[in-house]
């Protein structure tokens, strides 16, 4: 008996111990779950950068250009774009970038006028561009601009064409009274229009605009009307741009005695 009972002190004593002792520490790696890892930041791509670098240098381009053509006379700009007629391609996309923000383009307004009246009617574009308007009708377009990439627009200054007197029935000027000079423009304008013919002047209206030291819309138009032509129609309701409409008059006023207001530059800004 005393035997068994000192053998199950030692059991007991044996439990007592196993009972306190401390187990071993868990060594597992704990593994981040997937929300807590952090996202792969994926470089820009290169071609992003560069498309944004060209984009800029082509709307630097842009308003250089644009800003010495308003600043500058016909001849001049033609003997420059002569010298850089790379240049003139240049402007032209700058051209159609920032009309592309235009809601309403005036040389549809055009090219609608043209088309609810008789096809045979013979029209002068002056500073055509892309020769848009020559392109959209079915009547005889003569498409006059400073550089010619196309062997249909003529290349001279507009002051100057190489068209008879008395030739067109319809003169064009859709946001192309740039020169310094433009008033040699429309004069060249009445010169090249039949008796009767009509004189379509598209511009941007903040030219116009007398809050911002734009021309007085009235004393534009008088300085057409005394150089030999009467006014027909005016349409200020487009928010961009203005559309004025004069007939040719049979005599044609002194060009030296008439008051000739200064039209603004249109100069964009960097978007």
């Amino acid at each position: 008996m005393a035997t068994e009972d000192h053998t199950n002190k030692k059991r007991k004593r044996r439990g007592l111990r196993a009972k306190h002792r401390k187990k071993p520490h868990d060594h597992k790696l704990t593994i981040p779950s997937s929300s807590s890892s952090h996202k792969e930041i994926k470089p820009s791509k290169p071609s992003n950068f560069l498309d944004k670098m060209k984009a800029r240098l082509s709307g630097g381009h842009f308003r250089m250009l644009n800003e010495k053509l308003y600043t500058c006379t016909g001849n001049e700009a033609l003997k420059y774009f002569k010298e850089n007629p790379t240049l003139f391609d240049k402007y032209h996309v700058g051209y159609q970038e920032q009309m592309s923000h235009w809601p309403e383009l005036p040389v549809n307004t055009i090219i609608k006028w043209l088309k609810d009246r008789d096809s045979s009617l013979v029209v002068a574009d002056f500073g055509c561009g892309d020769a848009r308007l020559a392109k959209s009708v079915k009547n005889k377009v003569y498409s006059i601009d400073l550089v010619s990439s196309d062997p249909s627009v003529i290349a001279c200054d507009m002051s100057k064409t190489p068209l008879d007197s008395s030739s067109v029935d319809v003169a064009v000027f859709c946001l192309s009274l740039m020169g310094t000079d433009f008033p040699s423009y429309l004069m060249e304008a009445h010169r090249v229009l039949k008796p009767s013919g009509m004189l379509l002047i598209a511009e941007v209206k903040s030219r116009f605009d007398t809050n911002t030291g734009g021309a007085e819309p009235e004393k534009f138009a008088r300085a057409i009307c005394e150089l030999g032509f009467s006014t027909r129609d005016k349409d200020f309701s487009n928010k961009m741009f203005i559309m004025l409409y004069f007939k040719k008059k049979d005599k044609r006023a002194n060009a030296k005695q008439i008051e000739w207001p200064e039209l603004k530059p249109c100069l964009y800004k960097r978007r």
